[in-house]
């Protein structure tokens, strides 16, 4: 999708135009002009890039420049002295033009991309974690936010982010800088950004959501697999981690009642898994890790150690094991909990 194009339907319309500034541009104004144009306000508005203050007047909407913010003009700058809107909802860095028009235009954006009403609870969910995983560290980059202490040295240099991608598009300083040459590049950049942001868009809503519904689905039924709750049942495999832990502190499911064990079908060699949950997201020590009697031990000496028939394998650090069958996993699970 290019960057003049838009998914609704245009109608005619007094064609409306969005003003930022012109020279060096950044990811920050190329993704909230992509976003405006996602609009129905301002899809198919033109587009000038200025500092005149005379020309910026004309504008319907100006973003990363002229030092106002004020959604009433429809002014969206972030440089001016005392500036420190923030997300809201738990986020704290100071936003970019990329944040300011994402807070307001963004559920609008999500809806007309989806195809759903702006008051749809999945608008909300999806226009939160697009500020979190996309928005967000644009809005860092641009204020000049560090992501850690800046005394810790970093073991390599990262230069491949889409605000580095984005910022390598302007000329060099031995190549051409007139205006049409840099304003062709700014689309450029602006469609690079801008088509990220709908390839996220269009996971989150289409592979991430879903999976969340059945982990909301799960959780609500794990009392029918095992009375504690600790055990967690997939009838089919899903990303599940990430959603859990979400979901576990919107729940706040009491510590003694969150899972231990998540139990999955592997679709790909047809038989079960056994996983124990992490205490972090990202961490690879468990809340329970499988027994440590099993762990390393494989096929018939895994089924006549446990007691269970149809084991394939228990992970050398217990935070996984399979069995041939879904009753088998299941059986693992209760041992486990009780050991």
């Amino acid at each position: 999708m290019s960057i003049e194009e838009h998914p609704a339907k245009k109608v005619k319309l007094e064609e409306k135009t969005i003003g930022t500034h012109n020279g060096t541009f950044h990811c920050d104004e190329a993704l909230a002009v992509f976003l405006l144009k996602r609009t129905r306000e301002y899809a198919g508005a033109g587009l000038k890039r200025t500092r005149d203050p005379a020309v910026l007047d004309t504008c319907d909407i100006v973003v990363d420049v002229g030092g106002v913010y004020d959604e009433k003009t429809q002014r969206f700058d972030h440089h001016q002295r005392g500036f420190q809107e923030v997300f809201g909802h738990g986020f704290n860095t100071k936003l970019s033009s990329a944040g300011l028009v994402y807070k307001h235009f963004g559920k609008e954006i999500i809806a007309n991309r989806l195809a759903l009403d702006e008051t749809s609870p999945k608008i909300e969910t999806l226009w939160l974690k697009l500020y979190k995983e996309f928005i967000e560290s644009i809005d860092a980059i641009d204020n000049g936010i560090s992501q850690y202490p800046t005394e810790v040295k970093p073991r390599y240099r990262l230069r491949t982010d889409v605000s580095s991608r984005v910022g390598h598009l302007n000329s060099a300083w031995n190549e051409s800088v007139d205006a049409p040459t840099v304003d062709a590049r700014f689309l450029q950049g602006s469609a690079l950004v801008g088509n990220e942001f709908l390839d996220r868009l269009d996971y989150y809503a289409n592979a991430w959501l879903p999976a969340r519904d059945l982990v909301v689905a799960a959780l609500n039924r794990r009392k029918e697999v095992d009375p504690s709750g600790h055990i967690i049942l997939f009838e089919q495999f899903a990303p599940w981690k990430e959603h859990l832990f979400e979901l576990e502190e919107t729940l706040a499911i009491l510590d003694a009642e969150k899972p231990i064990y998540v139990l999955y079908p592997d679709e790909t060699a047809n038989n079960w898994r056994i996983q124990a949950v992490p205490v972090a997201p990202e961490s690879f020590e468990s809340r329970k890790a499988l027994p440590e009697q099993w762990r390393g031990v494989r096929d018939d000496a895994l089924s006549q150690l446990s007691g269970v028939e149809g084991c394939i394998f228990v992970h050398a650090s217990g935070f996984i094991g399979g069995n041939q069958t879904k009753d088998g996993v299941l059986r693992l699970a209760n041992l486990a909990l009780r050991i």
